[in-house]
């Protein structure tokens, strides 16, 4: 079993790593073209555009399933990328975990690039998954692009003041953007009050990697003894291997411990 994974940069990883955790056999083609982005300001046809670069990159590696590992390239290409690529190669989305989120009771918040925050595709989830709870839409500008070059000053002033924007009686976050998942647990403790419960994310990295298997109706476990799959690399479609800002997060470091990449 071959999975790719596409976004514009880092956010993959966190899929990525799922899809290791659950199938350390399969292999795994990461395609990306961090050049480009945040895609999140472009225009919907550029985005459209890069997308379908960056998925035939992967789709040439003949995968068995391919992941759209960002939320904004589901947002605005997700029927694109079907059209060009199914039925031959199956396309899973990835939907920011509104539904199960609310399905607490609430207040929830959304953590969000600018540019999803206040979308009418977010606004619809909301009416959709979430209309009898408390929502809080909170636009983090520059968290995503901080985490893609591991700045550590930016990725803690972009949380420090995302943290800000969110009331404090929330315990129930959204990250909607698969970027914010590395971060995961310094995204907790940035919430994290004195005599309040601690905060649950709902991130779209393990939901995403169990849809894909699902799809492809390998969701038994390989045996004890399988080699890990090969892991594939590609930045604007060309061969490479996993950048030094990738390493810093635990999930990169995942894939390149468990994986015999080449």
């Amino acid at each position: 079993m071959k999975i790719a994974l596409m976004d514009s940069g880092l956010g993959l990883l966190a899929a990525a790593a799922a899809m290791r955790r659950l199938r350390p056999d399969a292999g795994l083609v990461l395609s990306s073209d961090p050049g480009s982005m945040p895609w999140g300001p472009r225009t919907p046809d550029d985005i459209v555009a890069r997308a379908l670069t960056v998925a035939r990159a992967a789709a040439a590696h003949r995968p068995d399933a391919l992941i759209v590992a960002c939320n904004t390239a589901s947002v605005h290409a997700l029927p694109a990328l079907r059209a060009a690529l199914e039925p031959g190669l199956p396309v899973i989305g990835t939907v920011p975990a509104i539904k199960p989120a609310a399905a607490g009771g609430g207040p929830v918040a959304i953590w969000a690039t600018p540019a999803t925050t206040g979308s009418p595709y977010q606004r619809d989830l909301i009416r959709t998954h979430a209309a009898s709870v408390d929502v809080t839409e909170v636009p983090c500008p520059g968290l995503a692009d901080a985490l893609e070059h591991a700045d550590e000053a930016g990725i803690a002033r972009a949380i420090a003041a995302a943290a800000l924007l969110t009331p404090r009686e929330v315990r129930t976050v959204v990250l909607g953007c698969t970027h914010y998942e590395l971060v995961a647990e310094r995204i907790r403790a940035a919430l994290s009050h004195p005599g309040l419960p601690e905060v649950t994310l709902h991130g779209s990295a393990d939901a995403v990697a169990a849809q894909a298997l699902r799809r492809l109706g390998g969701t038994a476990a390989p045996a004890a003894d399988a080699e890990p799959g090969d892991l594939t690399v590609l930045l604007a479609g060309n061969r490479a291997t996993l950048t030094d800002p990738a390493l810093t997060y635990a999930e990169g470091r995942l894939l390149a411990a468990v994986t015999h990449a080449h």
